[in-house]
């Protein structure tokens, strides 16, 4: 298959403290890949590294066969990144916003005036399009944002707990329309989150990191035959970072 993210032992230290530690891993075009672990794990880190917001401290990102550190501004041309925590300019409307990203990347205005009310239509604000962001809940702002990614038609999208803040509506039309990236249009999708269920319909593969360190990578299936477990992802989870069992909290609050 065609790796369209390729990811050679990546690694992010704060002094003593290593945050990522050696991560490998491939995304091919027209696959989800599910990043899974605990809060501090390194997914955010690893996340941001990828979409070229933050610099490692060794190894090296390919995106669409260009080196990120070699080539930023063309290898970051492939990429939308959707952050956790959206950081919008406020005083600006849905539809300045999105032409403050189209000059950014570049876009042709036909293509922004093609594409950009169909975005916002699509996420639902197209209501919204001449308000202020200020305006906006949280869920409007993380739906705007995709919106945004979205617009210039990137070629791999990395996106960081792309459901916190949703509603259960606004949560599955954003899995509804990463599957039909994937299927439709070919587009490497790199997802992290530690939300079992969104692991678990979306993702094609997982990979959980544990401590900065990538614990296993692989279907479900395949994880659950390595893990030698039964039950859901939420038990393979649970064995491979170490999570607390009945017995350990019997100790602790006995």
């Amino acid at each position: 298959m065609n790796s369209m993210i390729d990811i050679r032992h990546l690694s992010k230290h704060y002094n003593r403290h290593k945050a990522v530690d050696e991560v490998s891993l491939t995304v091919s075009a027209g696959e989800v890949f599910g990043f899974l672990g605990p809060n501090g794990a390194g997914k955010t880190t690893t996340i941001r590294m990828v979409a070229g917001a933050l610099a490692p401290t060794s190894g090296e990102i390919f995106l669409g066969g260009l080196n990120l550190a070699k080539n930023p501004r063309d290898a970051k041309s492939l990429v939308g990144y959707i952050p956790d925590r959206p950081f919008l300019y406020e005083k600006l409307s849905a539809w300045e916003f999105l032409e403050f990203l189209a000059d950014l990347h570049a876009t042709p205005k036909k293509d922004l005036q093609s594409r950009g009310p169909a975005m916002l239509e699509l996420f639902e604000l197209i209501d919204w399009r001449d308000e202020l962001i200020e305006n906006f809940s949280h869920g409007m702002k993380q739906r705007l944002i995709m919106a945004g990614a979205l617009l210039p038609k990137p070629r791999i999208l990395v996106v960081d707990e792309p459901i916190v803040g949703l509603d259960p509506r606004g949560a599955k039309l954003v899995m509804d329309i990463f599957r039909h990236l994937a299927e439709r249009e070919n587009v490497a999708i790199l997802v992290s989150t530690h939300t079992m269920s969104l692991a678990s319909r979306l993702c094609d593969r997982i990979g959980i990191i544990y401590k900065g360190r990538l614990k296993a990578v692989g279907t479900e299936g395949e994880l659950k035959a390595g893990a030698g477990e039964d039950g859901g992802l939420e038990d393979i989870f649970l064995k491979l970072t170490d999570g607390a069992t009945p017995q350990t909290l019997e100790g602790v609050f006995s």
